[in-house]
């Protein structure tokens, strides 16, 4: 009872291991190995070390899911700057209009209890001046985004990132996103970044420390002037710092990316039989191919005119009917093995075979099987072929 015991537990872990290599785990058990029904290889061609640069057809695959190198640290660097200096370039135009507006809201008017029609009046001037100010700001984010976005990734169109998953809904796979060793490294990088960046602002704040104190006896217009100078060093200050950490944050991205499409060998050789097929069966069907090529070359011998010989090496057969073709045809050529077959093809039908060491070389070497003689050795094919006419009309009479 129990060798059979043992049996059936021996057979079921054989099974096992296949099973789980198959569906990407590899725990078979120690010593048996050697007796399983599946190959050694099968138990380490999942658990492979993955040390091998991602194949094209890889990154291209990974590309059509929306997977690329790309740091959004970079996207929202470059934007926040493209605005700054749009705001401090458009400080003059957002001043006046901001101006009007105030104007308008504390003139007498305004002062009374409005009614709807002059609340309706308001509101059109504060959507307008919204409108005026964000227009331009916005459209500045808006090509900066999609111009810094295609300098790193070009041009990627995936809709397999926006399918729903219910993977993203269940609570439990979200609590391990939110507490992984990932989540915790970007969380460390973002208190890393409000640190050195609110650094830099604070040491370009504190040396203008003292012309901020003597701002209460200035005047409204230098006061404001002085606030929008200061304030835009500010902002390239920690947005240029940010932007050196984000182009930083690409080359980890880059690297990261590359790392994580590695492959393992057996994955490069599964992907090459699946993308070009399995080497063994292209060899057996080029093979085929050669063998059907060369069983169609060997009917259409018994059509030959003459063969032309090297004598051993080489064989060139050629077809000529002067009432319906213009130069002689070559039907057939070989070397070797296929240069015998070819002669003693020609014997079997009695083709003429003709010795000729350089014209063989030379149509050999100059021309396919289906072309016609190059113009430059008519003379040398049609001193054969006369010769071979020559020989039948001889043998006529």
């Amino acid at each position: 009872m129990f060798e059979y015991i043992c049996e059936y537990g021996l057979a079921f872990f054989r099974r096992l291991a296949c099973f789980q290599w198959q569906t990407g785990l590899c725990l078979a058990p120690e010593g048996l190995m050697e007796q399983s029904v599946c190959p050694p290889w099968i138990y380490f061609a999942a658990t492979e070390e993955k040390t091998e640069p991602a194949t094209p057809h890889r990154k291209q695959e990974s590309r059509k899911k929306g997977q690329v190198a790309r740091s959004t640290d970079l996207n929202a660097a470059v934007v926040v700057l493209a605005i700054i200096v749009a705001l401090h370039s458009l400080s003059g135009y957002v001043g006046e209009n901001l101006a009007a507006y105030v104007r308008h809201i504390l003139s007498g008017e305004m002062g009374t209890a409005l009614s709807s029609e002059q609340f309706f009046n308001v509101f059109k001037l504060t959507l307008n001046l919204y409108l005026r100010i964000m227009a331009p700001i916005f459209v500045v984010a808006v090509i900066f985004g999609l111009l810094i976005n295609f300098m790193q990734v070009g041009m990627v169109v995936a809709f397999e990132g926006i399918k729903p998953k219910l993977s993203n809904i269940n609570p439990i796979e979200g609590f391990k996103r939110i507490f992984s060793r990932k989540a915790l490294f970007e969380f460390a990088k973002i208190l890393l970044k409000v640190f050195v960046i609110g650094l830099v602002a604070y040491s370009v704040v504190s040396k203008a420390f003292d012309q901020i104190l003597v701002l209460v006896d200035a005047n409204l217009v230098s006061s404001l002037a002085f606030l929008n100078t200061l304030a835009f060093r500010v902002g390239v200050a920690a947005t240029g710092t940010f932007l050196v950490i984000a182009v930083a944050d690409l080359f980890y991205q880059k690297w990261k990316f590359n790392q994580s499409l590695k492959m393992s060998k057996y994955e490069i050789k599964k992907e090459i039989k699946q993308t070009e097929g399995d080497p063994l069966i292209k060899a057996k069907l080029r093979e085929k191919q050669r063998m059907m090529s060369m069983r169609r070359m060997m009917q259409s011998i018994p059509e030959a005119t003459v063969v032309v010989t090297n004598p051993t090496h080489l064989a060139v057969a050629l077809k000529y009917d002067e009432d319906e073709m213009d130069a002689p045809q070559i039907v057939a050529k070989g070397a070797g093995y296929t240069a015998e077959k070819i002669k003693e093809k020609a014997a079997e039908h009695n083709i003429p075979i003709v010795e000729d060491k350089p014209l063989a070389r030379s149509l050999y070497s100059s021309s396919e099987i289906g072309d016609f003689v190059p113009v430059e050795l008519y003379q040398a094919v049609a001193g054969v072929i006369a010769a071979i006419y020559a020989l039948k009309n001889k043998k006529n009479q």
